[in-house]
């Protein structure tokens, strides 16, 4: 079977490339179904290749000046033009996030028409609502071989562990609050907190709201591969107390160390307890107080220590192996159509 020949709207990763589009360019790269491009304007525009893929679009429309923004945006522009008009090359569009973002309106309504115009959709989970257009559910594939080098920590009893940017919405104030609360009826708890702040503002007022609570650490920046893997492994539970979840690489990167989460319960979380094992991941209702966090520390104390989340459903051979079949559907519905 010939390889389909498809260009990612990413380049080449760095080390600061989110880790989901690092593993997914090595599995493809590694993939013999796949003859495997990366990003490039002059070959976007005007080479051949029979897919394109898009993941987060947004990140075409934005350049260090606003004329580097404004050239990007007209860039972007004339490649939609290309695929929407092309007769030949299927465009695939992975729904990363729910809703588009809020980006002026000129960007937004190009990020509108890409969206629109894809062949086909990839969603990362059964509770991603999409339209009758064709689409494929692949799984985010896990993080057990990015963090196979690190070295892990011994884990904590009573300690809970929280990571990832720090943004309102994530609800890291009302995680301090409870934990403040559960520290009156457990004497042995600890809490960490680590990841970079969306605003100076944010980092201000939780350090004012952990600064009188025993046994609390703060580490309000990016975090290394390393410090992750040790805050997280060094967690007997790890805390996400998020209003709004769909779609968590931090969940996933729990999992991955063999740590059991507590998330909010939703569809999304309910279906990944099924997948991995009910144990591994705690649900709390409404808003997340003391008592909640107490009883997942309870349930999740009896998890030994070598026991592992079933994550082969995420293996990424399998996920390279999906987006080919993804890739072959797409131009099937593109040439069907023209």
């Amino acid at each position: 079977m010939t390889a389909v020949r498809t260009m990612q709207s990413f380049r080449a990763p760095r080390s600061t490339t989110n880790p989901y589009i690092t593993m997914l360019d090595e599995a493809l790269q590694a993939s013999d179904e796949v003859e495997h491009l990366r990003f490039d304007w002059r070959r976007a525009l005007t080479g051949d290749y029979d897919v394109f893929h898009w993941h987060w679009p947004e990140g075409k429309l934005h350049g260090s000046t606003w004329w580097k923004t404004a050239g990007k945006v007209v860039l972007t522009a004339a490649l939609w033009l290309r695929l929407r008009t092309s007769r030949r090359i299927a465009v695939v569009r992975t729904v990363h996030n729910v809703e588009l973002p809020d980006d002026g309106p000129l960007r937004t309504a190009l990020l509108a028409a890409i969206a629109r115009d894809a062949d086909l959709l990839i969603a990362l989970n059964t509770e991603t609502q999409l339209d009758e257009r064709p689409s494929a559910l692949i799984p985010h594939g896990h993080y057990r071989d990015w963090y196979a080098s690190q070295p892990r920590a011994e884990r904590v009893r009573g300690r809970i562990g929280a990571f990832g940017g720090v943004r309102r919405y994530k609800n890291v104030g009302v995680l301090v609050d409870a934990y403040a609360d559960a520290t009156q009826h457990r004497a042995d708890l600890s809490l960490e907190i680590g990841g970079r702040p969306s605003t100076p503002e944010l980092a201000e007022t939780l350090e004012a709201r952990a600064e009188r609570l025993p046994n609390v650490d703060l580490s309000l920046r990016f975090l290394s591969d390393e410090e992750l893997v040790r805050l997280a492994t060094q967690a007997q539970l790890v805390v996400l107390a998020y209003r709004f979840m769909h779609n968590s690489g931090s969940v996933l990167a729990a999992l991955s160390l063999d740590r059991p989460v507590l998330v909010p319960r939703n569809a999304v979380n309910e279906a990944l307890a099924q997948e991995v094992g009910e144990p591994w991941v705690r649900m709390f209702d409404g808003e997340l107080e003391a008592e909640q966090l107490l009883d997942a520390l309870e349930v999740v104390g009896d998890i030994p220590e070598a026991a592992r989340p079933d994550l082969t459903r995420r293996e990424w051979a399998r996920t390279a192996a999906d987006h080919a079949a993804a890739y072959r559907r797409a131009i099937a519905a593109k040439r069907a159509r023209a």
